[in-house]
């Protein structure tokens, strides 16, 4: 696999949409990440260059969807190969359904509903609206919000930034979530009537037009092909 080293946020789109699926820090062997693809001393500026401040951007002009969706890590997946991914690694039963069949937990639905009826909500107020301010409570709350993620059921969409009664930034920024069905539905990205295995075989297929063999030997675990 060729060696990738960007340094701004157009050149990153275009890795995004030739390879497909970008981790945003080392996953997978002999394969990139945005991590190690750009220099180390941009990261953190506030500046264009800064890949930390990219990581909403891409999902924002729709570029990739971006969620920490396997392995419990942030990665962003194309939304060329998204259809594939979602008939792989997603569910045609609504989390309702799921639910009720014991495969979601009742705080992931509880969140999902939230998510639903505000897109675009970030932490601070989902936090809140579900009754897990509480300290004891935030690791429930953030073991949901990976549940969501790896189910591909939500997306981060932004980071709101928290600011004093003057209007001034105070504290870190929180994350935003939209629902997959809503990020999809604004970006045009199609939804596939596929059967898995066809799915499995276009995601493989295009995989082994770049990667190394340790390489689809980590992503064939992922994507299940």
């Amino acid at each position: 696999m060729k060696e990738y080293h960007i340094n701004t946020y157009k050149e990153a789109v275009e890795v995004i949409e030739e390879i497909g699926f970008l981790p945003l820090a080392p996953l997978i062997p002999q394969y990139p990440s945005l991590n190690s693809i750009t220099p180390k001393e941009h990261w953190h500026t506030d500046t264009d260059l800064d890949p930390w401040l990219w990581r909403v951007k891409f999902a924002g002009d729709g570029v990739g969807a971006y969620g920490k969706f396997v392995k419990k890590k942030s990665v962003f997946i194309s939304s060329e190969i998204l259809p594939f991914v979602n008939v792989v690694l997603g569910s045609k039963l609504t989390l309702e359904e799921r639910y009720h069949d014991g495969l979601v937990s009742r705080e992931a639905l509880e969140l999902f509903k939230l998510i639903h009826e505000e897109e675009g909500i970030d932490t601070r107020l989902l936090r809140a609206k579900a009754g897990m301010k509480e300290k004891e409570k935030k690791k429930t709350f953030d073991h949901a919000l990976l549940e969501l993620q790896g189910l591909l059921e939500i997306v981060v969409s932004g980071t709101k930034v928290k600011t004093n009664d003057l209007g001034e930034k105070n504290g870190w920024s929180s994350t935003s979530f939209e629902t997959m069905t809503y990020w999809t539905s604004n970006h045009d990205v199609e939804e596939l009537d596929i059967d898995i295995e066809e799915a499995k075989l276009k995601l493989k297929n295009h995989f082994a037009n770049f990667c190394s063999p340790d390489s689809m030997k980590a992503l064939a675990k992922i994507f299940k092909f």
